[in-house]
């Protein structure tokens, strides 16, 4: 006997022999393959034939440069101003969560009032 895993209950329940396909498996291939949805190239590839330009300046190197740069500098302040701003947010969040639990021991601590 075949057993298959019903939808609404969750259960396995009996199955036909006829009906048997393992969940997973599944019979043949899609008609049509997906879309790309990441870096999706400008042109098909037929068009350009083994070229693809793809949306956008390749911005790696330029930032090699930047965050390679032996200047002394932390790797996570090297961005500018919008670095420091998360950093230093980042820094006083942790700060002020420290202080408020160190808070909140000392005042579960104290014996209740009677």
């Amino acid at each position: 006997m075949y057993y298959r895993l019903n939808g609404v209950t969750q259960r396995l329940t009996g199955a036909p022999a006829s009906a048997y396909n393992p969940q997973g498996l599944r019979p043949g291939v899609p008609p049509v393959s997906p879309a790309v949805i990441f870096a999706s190239p400008t042109k098909l590839v037929s068009e350009t034939g083994s070229q693809v330009e793809y949306l956008g300046a390749n911005r790696v190197p330029d930032l090699q440069k930047i965050f390679q740069r032996a200047d002394g500098v932390p790797v996570h302040l090297k961005g500018g101003l919008i670095d420091k701003l998360l950093y230093r947010t980042t820094m006083g969040l942790t700060v002020g969560g420290v202080v408020y639990c160190l808070v909140a021991l000392y005042i579960a601590a104290q014996p209740a009032n009677k």
